[in-house]
């Protein structure tokens, strides 16, 4: 299991040298992804979710808070005694086409990690071997057509299920997969949706899904948790069913809001919610994070920050002082 408590990341942002401004990407975020398990961040481009499945990868540093993993806490440790316990976390990157080295082939793509796998677990070239058609099948590749080509002999979709390939070389605990489907053709996404739902299945390995496509994160984690995020806040956590069909609050009912509905197919919510404004990093952070752009603020929500919990009837955590339920996801339409 991997927890996170009090997630705090800030950058400097660039340009004039005495400008001495800072983006906070995240503002105390907590989560928890079991063993096996399944969790999806859901946000609008620049909430912070790219930020935080880094850092859960060990692949960025954060400036306050702690990562727990089974159970160990990383900032008891040094940076060199971290590394195997983040290798076990594996990030799948948004765009296949800049994750492989266009001058290795995808059998020295593979190589490269087995390699180390092979020196820790005392394994030789023969098992190096195996293992490199081994994961490649476990991605619905065929390794005699696959390992001797380069990354530009493959297709979009090929090229992921290698990157995912090279992920499972090490034996991961969990894949995170950052927008992993966005820069694939339509057509395939599905196909590597079901592959990793189908890697979680088989091995067991837990799947953080980084996404703002809300439909995604329902297939991949249908059992699991979502959280939604938003400029570096989590503003609403449950199950994935629950936050998707019944949303409480404003930012989560305006995404759901903007979901295309199937014309002849599904009849829209009657209650869509609309921010009155595009999203501003400069506006002040005093209040709650949405105060500004939510239809429904009132005076206190512009000077108190609400914070993540529960309330009465409310079965999900939610940062809201006036959570409500709002009729704002498409329906089937009737007899069909």
């Amino acid at each position: 299991m991997i927890t996170g408590t009090g997630i705090v990341k800030t950058f400097k942002q660039r340009g004039n040298v005495l400008d001495k401004r800072e983006v906070r990407a995240l503002r105390g975020v907590d989560f928890s992804i079991p063993k096996g398990g399944a969790a999806s961040f859901i946000g609008e481009s620049g909430c912070g979710k790219t930020t935080l499945g880094r850092i859960i990868a060990g692949l960025e540093t954060h400036d306050e808070g702690e990562i727990v993993i089974d159970d160990v806490a990383m900032s008891s440790l040094k940076p060199k005694a971290r590394q195997p316990y983040f290798r076990r976390i594996q990030m799948i990157h948004q765009d296949p086409y800049s994750a492989l080295n266009p001058t290795r082939t995808i059998f020295q793509t593979l190589q490269a990690p087995l390699r180390l796998r092979a020196r820790q677990t005392g394994r030789d070239g023969k098992w190096i071997d195996e293992r490199a058609s081994e994961v490649l099948s476990l991605v619905g590749l065929d390794p005699g057509s696959v390992l001797g080509r380069y990354p530009h002999q493959l297709s979009g979709g090929m090229r992921q299920r290698v990157v995912i390939a090279r992920a499972l070389t090490v034996d991961p605990e969990m894949l995170v997969a950052d927008e992993a489907v966005s820069m694939i053709d339509v057509s395939l996404r599905l196909g590597i949706l079901a592959l990793l739902k189908d890697l979680r299945e088989r091995l067991g390995v837990a799947v953080l899904f980084i996404t703002h496509d809300v439909a995604t994160a329902r297939y991949i984690g249908d059992d699991g948790d979502l959280y939604v995020i938003y400029r570096g806040q989590v503003i609403e956590h449950g199950k994935v069913d629950t936050v998707i069909s019944d949303p409480v609050h404003p930012y989560t009912q305006s995404l759901l809001s903007a979901i295309p509905v199937l014309h002849g197919l599904e009849q829209p919510g009657t209650q869509p919610v609309v921010p009155l404004s595009g999203l501003d990093e400069s506006l002040s952070d005093g209040g709650c994070l949405f105060a500004r752009r939510c239809p429904f603020h009132t005076e206190r929500c512009t000077s108190e920050l609400p914070a993540l919990g529960r309330s009465e009837g409310v079965p999900q955590e939610h940062a809201c002082f006036y959570p409500e339920r709002r009729d704002v996801v498409a329906r089937p339409m009737s007899g069909v």
